[in-house]
């Protein structure tokens, strides 16, 4: 099948016509404005090293939906006695580093190049792009960062230096998203890690339904500023479980 080979032109072929591993198209860059089209489109960089820019969509696409997540038993202990704070905004750029830096298993380095990096530090400029931080004390210890769109959040990447740090730091992230009204969580591609938080596989043409009724809203710029503690954000998530559908 052909590939699309991205110009200066900020554009992007139709995601159904990506080849069977996701593969949209090649080229361009991450500048701010082609990824805010990217996501709009269902779209996401994927660098390879040694390789011009890849985007890809899925199919199927890895979804969680804040109101119906699974927190394990054992994290909503950490919760209940966590010591740590959750703050959003104030040190997105360590957090991208981090994230960045932090040795994965079965990974060989890592796709946030400095790039992507500049790209994302520019939407986190406009109020599209968010970091969720999990602080003890004056030590960064944890966190992730994403893009915001509408009524869709679409994670990017995570790290942890103490035990269950991004956890606490995502769950609560997820509490607040369900105050917000926010659709889902864009998790991309299936990993075990998301799965046991109740993120599924949907078709691709599901997830483009979903991604336009969640662009009909106006987007929650930033900075951000939460409104749950780790806490109250695991109540909220507790209360609308509870709540008949």
């Amino acid at each position: 099948m052909p590939v699309f080979l991205l110009s200066e032109k900020l554009e992007f072929p139709p995601p159904d016509l990506a080849s069977e591993e996701g593969l949209v198209a090649v080229g361009g860059d991450a500048s701010a404005e082609r990824l805010v089209l990217a996501y709009a489109q269902g779209i996401f960089p994927w660098p390879v090293r040694g390789m011009p820019l890849l985007w890809f969509s899925p199919d199927p696409r890895f979804l969680l939906w804040p109101r119906d997540v699974h927190v394990p038993r054992s994290l909503r202990r950490r919760i209940r006695r966590t010591d740590l704070e959750v703050r959003t905004d104030t040190a997105f750029d360590r957090v991208v580093t981090q994230c960045a830096s932090t040795p994965r298993p079965d990974q060989d380095g890592t796709w946030i190049t400095a790039g992507m990096r500049r790209g994302y530090a520019d939407l986190h400029a406009r109020g599209f792009a968010h970091s969720i931080e999990a602080w003890s004390g004056d030590d960064l210890v944890g966190g992730l960062y994403g893009v915001s769109l509408g009524r869709a959040f679409f994670g990017e990447s995570m790290f942890s230096h103490a035990a269950d740090a991004s956890k606490v730091a995502f769950v609560t992230l997820l509490g607040n998203l369900v105050e917000w009204e926010f659709a889902f969580v864009d998790c991309q591609v299936f990993t075990d890690h998301l799965a046991r938080f109740g993120a599924v596989e949907v078709p691709r043409p599901q997830f483009l339904e979903e991604l336009a009724r969640a662009l009909e809203h106006d987007t929650r710029l930033g900075p951000w500023s939460l409104e749950l503690t780790p806490q109250t954000a695991l109540g909220r998530l507790d209360a609308v479980h509870a709540a008949p559908a």
